[in-house]
């Protein structure tokens, strides 16, 4: 557009219609509006009426409004097409009398460029001009950008489109013919293979193609492509090969260079075949050449990933960079943008070689045949071109030592593939795009397309459907963009549905995509389908991986270690470790941090439909992963081996609690989600078990929301479990949430349920534990008198059974009762009990629950240094078991002991830390954190009271009794108070 106005238009037909001005783009809304703007381009300056426009646009299926639609679509496109502030008149759309037209004179139609290049091309031909004709039809050529009209509707655009793709084809051969006249016949052998396989009927197809074959020496090839038309034609048409063909093949025959070649290629055939040495070959001329494909399509996002690729590489060496991605991510679109953007940096071309690893119905390109391919581009005759792969290398690196090349290579499938393709010119930059991460390629740069980002996702969506569209559907364009999982492929297969079924409204496409089961079958347009691209990457793989990745599918958490999938499929976990390693490199895993993966969305729902089609194979998986859980959960709980009396054997995959506490962790918020899996797949018992394994995880992390969600889960599926001790045992699970929640009311009503239901089914074990439930929930409730009852008989119970854990929790509130009451002798011999009884479970957690509970008596007692023995150790066991809310606890009993022992600066060490941890919690998940942070606050205050920082001491008193909803816990209001009061006198 140089030396025009900027307010003159551009419109490209030549692809999906697009229109600018100057380097805005302008937005056409949505497609058939496209459509009536097209129909009117077309007519070429003469005007259509509204009969027409209606028959060409809408066909046999008219808009009810009839020609009423019209101006409203006219007065879209001219607010669209015009500059702001244009008058009726001035429009470049005019009216009159029943019809529309367009101001031609003022509006660049890439249809009509093509056509002026296409006949001043065809001049230059026959005057003898091939270089000047082929840049002409080369550049014709270049216009299309994809599909002509690309998804518009109605019969006009059909047959437009299809006499546009015609002209493609024609230009197509018309310009591979001048290589065959210019001496070049191995330059169009590909495209013509191309062509011919596309046009098997085509008679004058074939003819240059054997024209090209015989040019290149392979007579025989073009006589036997001769034959296999004339069978074709015979066996399917019933009829013969045309003259002119006829005379080509008779021609190939007798070997006439001249009516095949032309007679200057013929000349130069017969000079190089042995003519008078004196008489010299002119060499070929070799102009830079740009192979690389067009721009279809707008690229949003990647800014990072374009920077990379542009950034310059050190003087004097080949820089190689990789592009790698899962399908439909988008490589291809970007490394071709990329090259665009740096032809100027490389005089000597730009080369571009798709080697077909994912190509349906075509065999990957060899490393041999891309050579030859290559050579040819750069100027040599197939005669010079050697057959050997170490000698094609070898001229390959010859010819291009002298070079600056860009090279693109795109979709290869190893690093074999590459290496021979690396030219050897300094200065030359090589970009490969690929769905293997190429471990074994030396690259400079590595970069790996990540999806799309929510608002680029629905930018996207919003250039293939119209902003309009989406902007009257915001929600829908969310989910939309969410469920194509911000991949590009997906989004623009998505846009096309739209594109091509207007009465369709995002809403109605998400509905279609809400069901997993249907999402990759709506997620198809034409021969364009994310789940057959998926389908290529995973028929590539070994039959190990394949079973691997089929079983992922299955797994119950997006992300995952090597651990789950090992027992999935009864491997050890180093080899499912590699197997993982292997899947990454294939773009079909991601690794989002070190020992963690993770599969998109859209590849979970391919891995678990694969994993379906063999139901054996995948209930196996289901079984054994929901059983690991259940093992995490049992191993890492506090209530040791004894606690879980019913359900499967261990897996024997952790070595100890803090292992398996320890993968439960890395899981974090999707545990909940793990029973909700099972008890979707109708596991009722692995449901209820998993459950009653996480509760004590849970709770020990302050998650109570999280565990009371499982148990909620859980608990309808206990009446379908084969497991009947799962009714009263998820109740007491309840309770025990409860409890910690702050709800001691609830807690005791659960508590009961769970009571009578395990005397009526004769369970002991939740017997005990019920009965030691509703002690705990009496004092929690402030009733300590009507606990003593419940929980010596859940004790008793629990001796009985030899359940350790349960004894010392029991015995443990049992003190924390009798230290209410003012009983500290009896209090610290239920403590001493229990200490014995958690120390034989071995588990940390109630070890130092114990420990703190007996420390507090000799707190009262003013017995310091027996307070700091047993919270020191109980500190360094608490911490080991991730404990936070009763690490934070003890962290500030332990300060108060050693502020009563003298210590001040490890008293306040010790608070500091206390405060830390605790506001490490989430405010949401921890009832008593308010309750927790004023008592921390007022011990902290004491100590800096007594280390003589009078400012500082108020200052956290002050803080206390800022807290809101304070005044629900008067005891630790009153320790502010009181504190603030002795500040005010210090000072």
């Amino acid at each position: 557009m140089d030396g025009e106005s900027p307010q003159r238009l551009r419109i490209e037909l030549l692809g999906p219609v697009r229109a600018w001005r100057e380097t805005t783009p302008l937005d056409l809304g949505p497609v058939r509006r496209q459509a009536v703007l097209a129909a009117m381009v077309l007519r070429a300056g003469s005007a259509i009426s509204h009969e027409d426009l209606l028959d060409g646009v809408w066909g046999a299926a008219p808009p009810g409004s009839g020609h009423r639609v019209l101006p409203s679509y006219v007065y879209a496109l001219r607010k669209a097409l015009d500059p702001e502030g244009t008058g009726y008149e001035d429009s470049v759309i005019r009216s009159s009398q029943g019809r529309y037209g367009m101001a031609m004179e003022r509006i660049r139609v890439d249809v009509t460029e093509m056509a002026g290049l296409l006949r001043d091309a065809r001049r230059a031909k026959e005057s003898g001009d091939l270089a000047t004709a082929m840049a002409g039809f080369t550049g014709a050529l270049a216009l299309y950008r994809g599909e002509p009209l690309a998804g518009l509707p109605g019969p006009l655009v059909q047959a437009e489109r299809r006499r546009l793709a015609d002209r493609r084809r024609t230009l197509e051969s018309e310009r591979l013919e001048c290589l065959v006249l210019s001496g070049r016949a191995g330059e169009a052998l590909d495209g013509l293979a191309a062509l011919s396989a596309a046009e098997p009927y085509d008679e004058a197809v074939l003819a240059l193609h054997m024209r090209a074959l015989y040019a290149n020496e392979r007579q025989a090839e073009a006589l036997n492509a001769y034959q296999g038309m004339r069978e074709r034609l015979r066996d399917e048409l019933g009829v013969s090969p045309g003259d002119a063909l006829g005379q080509v093949y008779e021609a190939v025959l007798r070997r006439d260079d001249e009516l095949l070649l032309g007679p200057e290629a013929a000349r130069l055939a017969a000079l190089t075949a042995g003519g008078p040495a004196s008489v010299p070959v002119p060499p070929r001329p070799r102009r830079p050449v740009n192979e690389l494909p067009g721009i279809t399509g707008v690229l949003i996002g990647r800014e990072r990933e374009r920077t990379l690729l542009a950034a310059p590489f050190p003087p004097g060496s080949v820089g190689v960079v990789t592009v790698d991605g899962i399908p439909g991510i988008g490589k291809t679109a970007l490394v071709v943008r990329a090259a665009q953007e740096l032809r100027s940096r490389y005089p000597d071309g730009c080369l571009f070689v798709d080697l077909r690893a994912h190509s349906p119905g075509r065999q990957k390109l060899s490393p041999q045949r891309a050579l030859r391919r290559l050579l040819r581009s750069i100027g040599a005759a197939d005669s010079e071109v050697p057959a050997d792969l170490d000698e094609l290398t070898t001229a390959w690196r010859a010819v291009t030592e002298s070079l600056r090349l860009l090279l693109v290579l795109d979709d290869a499938v190893g690093s074999a593939q590459i290496r021979p393709l690396l030219p050897a010119g300094p200065g030359s930059m090589v970009i490969v795009a690929s769905r293997q991460r190429l471990a074994g390629l030396d690259a400079d740069r590595r970069i790996t397309l990540e999806p799309l980002e929510a608002g680029e996702a629905q930018s996207l969506l919003g250039q293939l459907v119209g902003e309009e569209r989406t902007a009257a559907e915001r929600t829908a364009a969310r989910e939309l963009a969410r469920l194509c999982g911000g991949l590009p492929l997906a989004l623009r297969i998505a846009g096309t549905r739209l594109q091509t079924r207007p009465v369709w409204t995002l809403a109605h496409l998400v509905d279609r995509m809400t069901d997993d089961d249907h999402r990759l079958g709506e997620l198809r347009a034409g021969d364009r389908s994310l789940e057959a691209a998926f389908r290529l990457s995973y028929d590539q793989l070994a039959p190990a991986q394949q079973r691997a990745f089929r079983t992922l599918g299955l797994t119950p958490t997006s992300e995952f270690d090597a651990l789950t999938p090992a027992a999935m499929l009864g491997r050890p976990a180093r080899d499912a470790e590699q197997i993982m390693e292997d899947l990454v490199d294939t773009s079909l895993v991601q690794q989002p941090r070190p020992g963690r993966y993770r599969l998109h969305d859209l590849v979970r729902v391919h891995a678990r439909r694969l994993a379906e089609a063999a139901p054996a194979e995948a209930a196996v998986a289901r079984t054994a992963v929901l059983r690991l859980y259940v093992d995490a959960g049992r191993t890492a709980s506090d209530w040791g081996s004894t606690g879980f009396p019913t359900g499967p054997p261990g897996t024997g995959a952790f070595t100890d609690w803090a292992d398996a506490s320890a993968w439960l962790n890395a899981a974090d918020a999707e545990l909940a989600d793990v029973v909700g899996h099972a008890a979707g797949l109708g596991e009722a018992d692995h449901a209820c078990w998993i459950a009653e394994a996480l509760t004590d995880h849970f709770i020990r992390r302050g998650r109570y929301h999280e565990g009371r969600t499982a148990l909620e889960i859980a608990l309808p599926q206990a009446d379908r479990a084969t497991d009947r001790r799962m009714a009263p045992a998820l109740r007491n699970c309840m309770g025990i949430v409860d409890i910690h929640r702050g709800d001691a009311e609830g807690a005791r009503a659960t508590f009961a349920e769970a009571l009578r239901l395990s005397r009526h089914g004769g369970d002991r074990h939740e017997e005990a534990r019920a009965l030691s439930g509703i002690g705990t929930a009496e004092l929690n409730a402030g009733r300590p008198e009507e606990a003593i009852a419940p929980l010596t008989a859940g004790a008793d119970l629990a001796r009985r059974l030899g359940d350790d854990w349960l004894v010392a929790m029991a015995l443990c509130v049992l003190g924390t009762v009798h230290r209410a009451r003012g009983r500290t002798r009896d209090a610290l011999r239920c403590f001493a009990e229990s200490t014995v009884h958690a120390e034989a479970n071995g588990r940390p957690t109630m070890i130092s629950r114990v420990l703190t509970c007996a420390a507090e008596v000799h707190l009262d007692l003013g017995e310091f240094t027996e307070a700091k023995e047993l919270l020191s150790r109980a500190a360094q066991l608490v911490q080991q078991a991730g404990d936070i809310p009763l690490t934070a606890i003890t962290l500030s009993m332990l300060g108060t002991a050693e502020l009563g022992a003298g210590n001040l600066e490890a008293a306040l060490a010790h608070h500091h830390d206390a405060l830390s941890r605790l506001q490490s919690l989430s405010p949401l998940n921890e009832p008593h954190q308010t309750r927790m942070e004023m008592a921390i606050r007022s011990r902290l205050g004491r100590a800096y009271s007594a280390a003589g920082r009078v400012r500082e001491a108020g200052q956290q008193f002050r803080t206390v009794l800022a807290f809101p909803g304070s005044g629900a816990y008067p005891a630790e209001r009153a320790l502010a108070v009181a504190g603030l009061r002795d500040c005010e006198t210090a000072s």
